[in-house]
C-alpha cells in the first residue's frame, strides 16, 4: 500500500508502532487514511455527493460519546447528498479503543484512522466532537458544533434547541448558503495536536 511507505526518517519514527499511521500527503496530492474496515479512503473527496461531513470524535472524550447516536443519526438521514467519515484524531490512540468504541456506538460509516493528524490540521478540527463540512474542492461550508446540547465544556442543557449542522446539511442539500453564523465546538481538545 503505497499510504504506508515511509517517506522519510522523521516520519518514520513519528508512525514507529503504528499500523494505521498514513505517508504524509503533499498539497496537491490526495489525502488517503485507513479505517477500521482495513480498507483506505479518501476522506476529502465527496464521491459524487454534494458534500463531505467529516465527524472529529474520541473514545476518551464524555461530550463526543454522548453525541454518537446523533452523529450516526445525522449520517444516516442525509447519506444521499453527503459522505460522511468519524476520524479520530487523537495522538495518544489505541486502535483497540477505536475498534470497541465504532461497534459500540454502532457506527455505519467508514471509521478513520488520523493519529499522525494529518486531517485534522489541514482541516483546523480542534475540539471532539467538531463537524466539518467541506464542498467541493474542499471548501469548508460549515465548521463547529453538531448542536447547542453542551453550551460551555460542562454546561449541558436539558434539549438540544437549536440543530445547526443539520440546518446546514439541509442548506446545501437545497442548494442554499450555509448560514454564516457557526458556534464553535464544545467538548474535549484533540490530545496531542499543535
Amino acid at each position: 500500500m503505497a499510504t504506508l511507505r515511509f517517506l522519510c526518517p522523521f516520519w518514520a519514527l513519528l508512525c514507529a508502532g503504528f499500523p494505521f499511521c498514513p505517508a504524509p500527503a503533499g498539497a496537491d496530492e490526495p489525502l488517503i487514511l485507513l479505517g477500521t474496515d482495513g480498507a483506505e479512503h479518501r476522506p476529502l473527496e465527496p464521491k459524487g455527493k454534494k458534500a463531505v461531513v467529516l465527524f472529529f470524535v474520541s473514545p476518551y472524550c464524555p461530550t463526543a460519546t454522548t453525541f454518537m447516536p446523533e452523529l450516526n443519526a445525522i449520517a444516516a438521514d442525509h447519506a444521499e447528498t453527503a459522505a460522511f467519515y468519524f476520524v479520530h484524531s487523537d495522538g495518544d490512540q489505541v486502535p483497540a479503543d477505536i475498534l470497541q468504541h465504532a461497534e459500540l456506538m454502532q457506527v455505519k460509516v467508514p471509521v478513520l484512522f488520523d493519529k499522525a493528524q494529518i486531517l485534522a490540521q489541514r482541516v483546523g478540527a480542534k475540539i471532539t466532537p467538531e463537524a466539518v463540512v467541506l464542498g467541493t474542492g474542499g471548501r469548508v461550508l460549515y465548521q463547529g458544533r453538531v448542536n447547542d446540547l453542551y453550551l460551555g465544556p460542562t454546561k449541558r442543557q436539558r434539549a438540544v434547541t437549536k440543530h445547526d449542522l443539520r440546518e446546514a446539511l439541509k442548506a446545501i442539500a437545497s442548494g442554499r448558503e450555509v448560514d454564516a453564523v457557526q458556534p464553535p465546538a464544545v467538548g474535549c481538545k484533540i490530545a496531542g495536536l499543535k
